[in-house]
Formats: structure tokens, sequence, C-alpha cells
């Protein structure tokens, strides 16, 4: 596929790196030269030195015959005038823009085709703040992950010290937990994937992938980790976009403060919440996060665009007390150094939006995709089409599927219905498969397979 990425900043070049590995024709373009030089010396692709929203740059870069452009430059204004020229001048067939500002978004009609041809939107601060909502939700994970239309969920949890399923068999986890419809598709060990069957011991320091119905999957982390408290306190160090948008999604659920160094953001944030307190304030204050009771907070989540202030605060606050810290972390290098038993979870914007454009690129009907172990492994869910003599899966039993390896089905969507894969459970036309593949290399062979042959029509 011949791709166009505008910007080169922290998302564009998360976009690039992915999709190089896929033997795709990219092309980026940025208006740093000093980016473009260290991008192209790390990956095959292409670069323009130039604007992205211009008609003689994005011919030089080869919009003719592009499949695609990937507007994600820091304005929104350049990202939706790139979309409307690409549409206008070359008629390029998906355009996909990056917009932030919710002046943009509240609009419905401003993206039809008519008015500004944009196919699909991005808003990165819109997924992260919705992704770490969903992290508070569920006490304990790591990941919390959508499938078909949210009746899906999947979870990464971390196997810790006395949890009551350490030593246990994959097949007699009956005896030790509440429920049964649900099922593990991976656990990672020391960096290294396993396709779990009915012997598999699970082992402490174990990163488990559970998938099931989301009432069902809270209950399973209840059980494997008994001693996660319900949240009620959460303090958010930014009175930014992200730290504002998660304030409003929390407000009223739980008692929410949020911490602001500026004085203008923090009068800003004020006048945009309703119920939570919102400070004026050093968020690496050890006295004032003492004096607001640090050692009281159930989460502290430090959001603001600084990589080294989100990890000293959630360092500061760990130490004071907070029960669980969650930084966000735009080097992809940091993520992996910081998240330890000091950070829970390090938050990467890029890891978080990258899955909302592969499930645009990814062919046979891949609908979702979730990228996981910072872009190592993805959680896909795609549609099966067809018979069974035009497709690969439909009419055929789980076991009677070639997966490739380090690849497992995990449920099946059918008609709104939950089903737990196992392995007799059957394929029909029309299912949403929601999959596990643990090596991304091996994410080409599982597109082919859901891939309706010539015959079908």
């Amino acid at each position: 596929m011949k791709i166009i990425i505008l910007g080169a900043g922290q998302v564009g070049s998360s976009v690039a790196a992915n999709l190089c590995s896929e033997a795709n024709d990219i092309t980026v373009i940025d208006h740093n030269p000093d980016v473009l030089r260290s991008l192209q010396e790390r990956y095959d692709l292409q670069t323009i030195n130039g604007t992205g929203s211009h008609p003689s740059v994005l011919a030089k870069a080869g919009a003719n015959d592009a499949d695609m452009i990937i507007a994600v430059t820091n304005s929104d204004e350049t990202n939706m005038v790139a979309c409307q020229v690409a549409y206008t001048v070359f008629r390029t067939p998906t355009k996909i823009a990056r917009v932030r500002n919710n002046e943009y978004l509240r609009t419905t009609t401003l993206f039809a085709q008519e008015a500004l041809p944009v196919d699909v939107l991005i808003s990165p601060e819109q997924i992260v703040t919705e992704y770490i909502e969903r992290l508070i939700s569920f006490p304990g994970a790591l990941q919390v992950l959508d499938f078909a239309d949210g009746n899906v969920q999947m979870v990464a949890v971390k196997i810790v010290e006395h949890s009551a399923l350490i030593g246990k068999k994959i097949a007699g986890l009956a005896e030790h937990l509440p429920i049964t419809d649900f099922r593990i598709v991976s656990i990672f060990r020391g960096g290294q994937a396993i396709i779990p069957d009915g012997d598999t011991e699970i082992q402490q320091e174990d990163e488990v992938f559970i998938i099931g119905a989301p009432k069902r999957i809270k209950t399973i982390l209840k059980s494997i980790r008994q001693k996660a408290k319900p949240v009620k306190r959460i303090v958010i160090a930014s009175g930014g976009n992200i730290g504002v948008r998660l304030a409003k999604l929390l407000e009223n659920k739980y008692q929410v403060k949020v911490i602001e160094l500026s004085t203008s953001k923090s009068l800003k944030a004020a006048e945009e919440l309703n119920s939570a307190i919102v400070l004026n304030g050093d968020a690496a204050d050890e006295e004032l996060l003492i004096e607001e009771n640090i050692d009281e907070t159930d989460v502290f989540c430090a959001l603001t665009n600084a990589d080294e202030a989100n990890i000293i605060s959630c360092m500061l606050a760990k130490r004071l007390g907070a029960r669980k810290v969650m930084a966000l972390i735009n080097r992809a290098a940091y993520v992996d150094l910081v998240q330890s038993d000091v950070i829970d979870i390090a938050i990467s914007p890029q890891q978080a939006t990258i899955g909302s454009l592969l499930a645009h690129i990814r062919k046979g009907d891949v609908v979702v995709v979730h990228s996981l172990r910072r872009g190592a492994a993805e959680a896909i869910e795609a549609i099966a089409h067809g018979d069974k003599k035009s497709s690969n899966v439909v009419g055929r039993t789980i076991e009677e599927i070639s997966l490739p390896p380090s690849t497992s089905i995990g449920a099946i969507v059918r008609d709104g219905n939950v089903i737990i894969a196992h392995h007799d459970t059957d394929i029909a036309s029309e299912d949403h498969v929601i999959l596990l593949v643990a090596d991304k290399k091996r994410v080409p062979e599982v597109e082919r397979l859901f891939q309706v042959g010539i015959t079908f029509l």
C-alpha cells in the first residue's frame, strides 16, 4: 500500500515505524529536515521536506497514485486542508486526519465529503482519555481493550505475589474462580509469549491476557487481584487537554482533584469542570501533595506534556502513599524503563493511537486493532465472510483452522452474543472473531485467513 504521512512528530514517527515493517511504500512529509534525516536513517522510507497541505509537495510525495494520506501534524488546520487537497486534486481514496480541537469535533457535518472530506478522524487526546478511564474502571489491569462495540473486552493483568492463581494449571482454574466463561489467550513470561493450553501453569510475574464479557472480566480481576480496592479518590496532575477531558469523564463517579501549575490553565479548568476540585500548584511539590492527602489517593495520573515531570511527580506520589500511579510518556524509549514497581502504568499516546490507524490499513475485513507490548503484538477483531468453499475460516472449528504460530482466537461475537472460543467452536459467516497475535510478523498471515476467495459471489 502506498501511504503518505504528514508530520514526523511522535505520532507520525510511530505510525511510520509500524507501517514500514509491513512492506508498505511510505513517504513522510515534514518541515524539519533533521527529523526527516533521522527517520530515513532508521527506516526504509522516503522523506519530503515541505508543508504537507501544499499541492506541489503532495505531488512530489506521489499523491497522484497514493492509496492513503495520514495527516498527523501538530496543526488541525494543516491536517484538514491537506485532506481537502488530497481529495480535490488527487482523488486520494482514504484520508485520515488528526484533529485535536473540540470546536471542530463537535460539528458533526463538518467532515462530510461535500465539506471537509476526511474519512477517518483521529483524536489522540480522546483515545488516551478513554484508555485511562477504562484502566481506572478495572483496578489491577495493565491494559483494557474493547472489541465488538464494547461487548467483549481483553485485559492484561500481572500475577503478583500471593495471587490465588500462582502454580495453578489453566485446566483447573474453574476450581479457583467464580466463573468459567472467559479465556486466557496469551501469557507473556520474561518477555516471551506463551499460547497456553490446559497444562500451562501460571507463575508469579506472568502478564496474562484474558478475554470475556465486561462484567465477567471485572469478576475475574477481583479474584486474581484480591487486594485491589475500589477506586474512590483520583488526583490528575495536569489541567491541559487530556487532564480536563479525563476529569470531566470521572468527576461524577469519583472524588477528583486536578493540580495545574499554570494559573490561566487552572482557572480555565475550574470553569469547565463541575464537581472536580482544581488546585493551582506544582504536582511535584511534596508539601502540596501531603496537604492534599496523597496517602489516601487511589489513583494518581500525571498527564502533562513533559515526560520527566510526569515521572518525577508519579515517583513522589507513590513514595508518599498513593496506591496506584500512572504517567503519560511520549518518548517510547522511556516506557519500558519507568513501568515498574514504582510507576504502575506508563501510558504511551502513540501506542494507544496506532491501533486506530492500523484498522484502516489491515487487509481482510479487520475492524479493530489494538497494539500490544510496545507494538510487538496485536489484538485484532476481524469479520468472517463467505462460505466453506471461499473462506479459510467459515464452516470450520477452531482446531481445524491453520492459525499462525503464537496466534490464538479468544472469542466470537455472533448476532450480539459473546461466545468464548474453544477447540470445537465453529465459525459462521459474519462472525466477529477476536484474535491475539503475539508476534506481529504473523499479522499478514492472519489477514490472508480472513480474505474471501474469488469464488465467493
